[in-house]
């Protein structure tokens, strides 16, 4: 195990769609880092192009800062169902720390993923664990939060960020 370097925003590798993953095997050591560094950030969520990997694989645990850890690797997901409720609210991205965004997102999100088994499944996610698994999906496609903002607002908290790093 190890920590890897999380990339921050504007890396070019941020804004890069991810290749599908042929074979498990290939990615359990990534699995494992994106783990380690998620925790000791600490995070909720990490996807592998946030350290530099773009292959589609983000792991997440939205619920460990209140105790209750419940780890989850998804190896090429995908988004098969989305619910019509809508909810806002904040989001932060350890590639982008120090800046929170109110972003728009559904509330209930169904997911087709490959477990670290190699088996393929499909899970329904609400709530936070929603937030979390929809955001990770995002950096897969090669999206940040400020991408899911109105112009004006991800321009304000991209100088907020530009001023905060400088």
């Amino acid at each position: 195990m190890s920590l890897r370097e999380i990339l921050l925003w504007p890396d070019e590798r941020l804004k890069q769609p991810c290749e599908t993953v042929a074979d498990v095997a290939e990615v359990e050591q990534l699995v494992t880092d994106l783990f380690e560094t998620m925790y000791d950030a600490p995070g909720r969520g990490l996807a592998a192009p946030q350290v530099g990997v773009l292959k589609r694989v983000f792991v997440m645990d939205a619920g460990w800062k209140e105790g209750d850890m419940v780890p989850l690797a998804c190896i090429n997901p995908e988004i098969v169902e989305v619910s019509e409720e809508t909810a806002s609210g904040p989001e932060g991205c350890l590639s982008i720390p120090g800046v929170t965004a109110q972003v728009r997102r559904p509330v209930r999100v169904r997911i087709a993923f490959t477990d670290l088994s190699g088996t393929r499944q499909e899970r329904d996610f609400e709530g936070s664990e929603a937030i979390v698994a929809q955001h990770e999906y995002d950096h897969l496609e090669g999206l940040v939060h400020f991408d899911r903002l109105d112009p004006q607002e991800a321009k304000a908290l991209k100088l907020e960020y530009e001023a905060q790093q400088s």
